[in-house]
C-alpha cells in the first residue's frame, strides 16, 4: 500500500501540506508540521495558500526536522510575528498534485470511503488520516457517532479499494470493534 501523505480538503480541491506548530528561534522563522512524504516538498508544487484560498508569501525550507520543517516566510522578522502563524494551515490546489501511481493514493482519497470490517460488516466512514507522531492513524466514524481510532498499517487495513469506495478492515483483538 502506498500512501502519499496531504491532508484532505477534497470539497474545495485543495489539499493541505502543513500545518504552523510554532515560532522557532527570535528572527521569525517558523516550525512546520509537513504532510508530504518528504517534509522538504512543502515547497515543491508552486505557491502555498491559506484556509481561504488566498497566496501566502513565499517560504523557504531552512532545515528539515522529521515530520517537518524549519521554514522563513517573507515578512516574518520575529518571533512575536511567527507565533501569530500558529495553527495556520498551508495548502495547494489538488492539480498541483503529481497522479498518484496505480498502487499509490493520496490519504484524502480515503476520506469518506466506506470501512468494511473482514466479514462485509460495514464499520462506518472514514473521517480521517493522521499521524500524531506515533505512526498513522485512522479514524472511522459510525452512524451511531461513535469513533474508532485504528492504526493505518497493512495488517490492521489489509485492502483499499477506492474503485469500489471502500477499505477491509481487520481491527485488532483488544479493540474489539
Amino acid at each position: 500500500m502506498g500512501a502519499l501523505m496531504g491532508e484532505r480538503q477534497q470539497e474545495s480541491g485543495w489539499v493541505c501540506l502543513a500545518v504552523v506548530a510554532g515560532a522557532h528561534g527570535i528572527r521569525g522563522a517558523l516550525k512546520l508540521r509537513c504532510f508530504t512524504e518528504r517534509p522538504e516538498d512543502v515547497v515543491a508544487y508552486g505557491p502555498l495558500f491559506d484556509d481561504a484560498g488566498q497566496p501566502l508569501p513565499r517560504l523557504r525550507v531552512q532545515r528539515i526536522l522529521p515530520g517537518g520543517v524549519i521554514a522563513e516566510i517573507a515578512g516574518l522578522a520575529d518571533r512575536t510575528a511567527a507565533e501569530r502563524w500558529r495553527g495556520k494551515s498551508f495548502h495547494v490546489p489538488r492539480t498541483s498534485l503529481p497522479e498518484p501511481a496505480a498502487d499509490e493514493f493520496y490519504y484524502e482519497d480515503l476520506q469518506g470511503l466506506t470501512a468494511l470490517d473482514v466479514d462485509g460488516t460495514p464499520l462506518g466512514v472514514i473521517r480521517r488520516v493522521d499521524n500524531y507522531g506515533a505512526g498513522d492513524v485512522i479514524e472511522i466514524a459510525s452512524d451511531d457517532g461513535k469513533v474508532l481510532t485504528l492504526p493505518f498499517d497493512q495488517r490492521t487495513v489489509p485492502e483499499i479499494n477506492l474503485a469500489a469506495g471502500h477499505v477491509i478492515v481487520a481491527p485488532p483483538q483488544e479493540v474489539g470493534a
